[in-house]
Formats: structure tokens, sequence, C-alpha cells
């Protein structure tokens, strides 16, 4: 519920008072802000939680300061006033954000980085904030503002590593890496593809869902620590088309070697350490491609195949607004199965 003063509408936000962890997240007081020409005040519903905004909080981030800052990049809710000049959304439309502000459309570009939510400028965890019209994406009719609030950071970076680099095609392989958000999406949209995926998890009980998502072959990395020789296996021997990597050092090595000749390797994550041997690569010739989000471009045509094929996100848990450092808590002691949300009451 938001607060109120006579005659000038109030909002709550949280920000960090330092670099800490959670417990610094601290809740807000502030007047509700009015859009200027090209702008869009939303009434966010919903925000949901990438490991980024952990690294971000206890400082691991590079060239990103949380003292002070509004956090979390991804949500979606219903447009509440549009500023003189609007013309892509009117005040009732339901709409989600993108994570970069100004990236539209092209390759990705350095000054980008400079508009990227919840990092370089604030962010979602409110109950409103004003957009740039450019900035925001209408929300897929078919899912809630907290499904909606999964897809800026976690479902467009799966899209942009199999669909916008070298594309998965039907009857390719796959092999995802864990069941957070953006392997979870990777599932859904290489199966959309027609795609064969192999999933990776500790947890058997994980590997059970992520079947039921339609995974077609597990493999429990705790029990098989080489898991790259249980991929090429599977394989025939000959290695997977794709890799989505959400690992980062600790895992590329094995997933270059998961990879077949000619194959390709999605790198998205930073959740591990450590070093790699480049030769594989070079003898292998894998393409290994850095992967950061999408434009808006991208945003839309992945919201396409949302709605042709009424995609859902994978979801574990939603907290309340009030309960949102528990739901960073719940984050990092990474136990989740897909998303978790927070939803803004």
């Amino acid at each position: 519920m938001q607060f109120q003063t006579i005659g000038i509408p109030k909002m709550r936000s949280y920000s960090y008072l330092k670099e800490l962890d959670a417990d610094s997240l601290t809740l807000h007081e502030s007047d509700v802000p009015r859009p200027g020409p090209g702008q869009v005040l939303v009434r966010l519903k919903a925000a949901s939680l990438n490991y980024r905004d952990l690294l971000i909080i206890t400082g691991r981030y590079p060239g990103m300061k949380s003292q002070g800052l509004v956090p979390v990049s991804d949500g979606a809710g219903v447009v509440a006033e549009v500023g003189a000049g609007v013309t892509r959304f009117s005040a009732g439309d339901r709409v989600t954000g993108c994570f970069f502000e100004t990236w539209l459309s092209g390759p990705m570009l350095p000054a980008h980085y400079n508009h990227a939510l919840g990092g370089s400028v604030p962010g979602v965890l409110a109950e409103y904030r004003v957009f740039p019209e450019q900035a925001l994406v209408a929300t897929p009719a078919h899912l809630s503002d907290e499904e909606a609030s999964t897809l800026p950071c976690a479902a467009l970076t799966a899209w942009n590593g199999l669909f916008e680099g070298k594309q998965v095609t039907p009857g390719e392989t796959v092999l995802v890496l864990g069941t957070g958000g953006v392997s979870m999406f990777a599932l859904q949209f290489a199966k959309a593809a027609g795609a064969v995926v192999i999933a990776t998890s500790s947890s058997d009980a994980k590997l059970a869902q992520a079947k039921a998502m339609g995974a077609d072959h597990l493999i429990n990395y705790k029990e098989h620590p080489d898991w790259d020789k249980n991929v090429r296996e599977i394989t025939g021997g000959v290695g997977v088309d794709h890799v989505v990597e959400v690992g980062g050092p600790g895992t590329l090595q094995r997933s270059i070697s998961a990879a077949r000749h000619g194959g390709s390797v999605h790198l998205i994550g930073v959740l591990t350490g450590g070093e790699i041997n480049p030769l594989p690569i070079l003898f292998n010739t894998t393409t290994v491609r850095g992967v950061f989000v999408g434009s808006r471009d991208m945003f839309e045509a992945m919201n396409r195949l949302i709605n042709a094929r009424q995609i859902k996100p994978a979801i574990d848990r939603v907290f309340g607004f009030s309960e949102s450092r528990e739901a960073l808590r719940h984050l990092e002691g990474a136990t989740h199965f897909g998303k978790v949300v927070i939803r803004i009451e």
C-alpha cells in the first residue's frame, strides 16, 4: 500500500545504504515522479532478481556502486501516465522495461553500459518509475506481471545466445547448465525451435523438473563431475551444437569440451572462477561468444515467440515487496529453480 500525504502522492522504493549484503536494503518514501516529454510513468507490479543484483550489492560487479542505488533491473507493470509526445503507449497499457534503456537495435555499444537498470541508473524495486517510452515493450497478454518481470534479463539473454548469433535450428543439440532462470528459458526456447536439450544439475529433483519442462537428457554433475564426457556419450561422441554457458571460467573448459567441432559456446555467466586452456577452442574451431542481455528489437522478437508458443517462465517463488531482503537471501542460497520474483503490492 502506498504512503499518502494530503495533495501529494507518495511512493515507496528501496535502495542500498552501503555495499554489504541484503540487510543494507532500506525502504524509503518519496514523491511519485511525473513523466516529461517522451517519458512514461509506470506503476510497477513485479520485479525479478538476477545474480547480478547480488554482485552489485557486495561490490563485486565491475564499475557499479550500490550505495544509494535503487536496485534490480527487471520489472513489469502498468502505464500510469504518459508525457507529451508519447506515441508507443497509453495509460492502462501493460508494459515491461528493457535492461538497457538506450540499446534499441543493432550491436551492443560501450555507451549502452551507462544505461543499465539497477546498476548505472536506478532500477525497478520501487512502486513507480519513469521510463523513456523507447525503453519499454508491451507485455505478452498471457503472462502475469510476475511472469513478465522475468523476461528483461534472463529470458532475453537466453534468446540472444540461441537466436542472435549462430541460430539454433531443428534437430540440433543444446546443453544448458544448471536450472536457473537463463538456463530454463534456454531450455524452453531450444525446444520451441525443435532442438534436443541436455540439462545438468546437482539435484535429481531439479533435473526431474527440467525433464517436465522438456529436457531430453539429464546429467547430475555432482555424481558425474566429468559431465562433458557424458555429453559426448549422449551425442555419440560428436558433442553438442550449442552450450549455454552460465558458470564462467569454472565450467567453461568442460563446456568447450562438450561442444562439437565448429560448435558454439554462448558465454553468459560469471558464477564460478578459474582459468581455461584456449587450445581446444582453436583445434575444434569452437565459437565462444559473449552474450550480455540484448536490445529492445531482440526483446520484441523474443516476445513474438513467447506469444506464439504461449511460453511461461519457471518461477521458483514470489515474495512480497516487504520481503525483498528475504528474496535476495533466497537467491543467494542457490536452492531455487527458475526465477525469484518480488510482487510490488
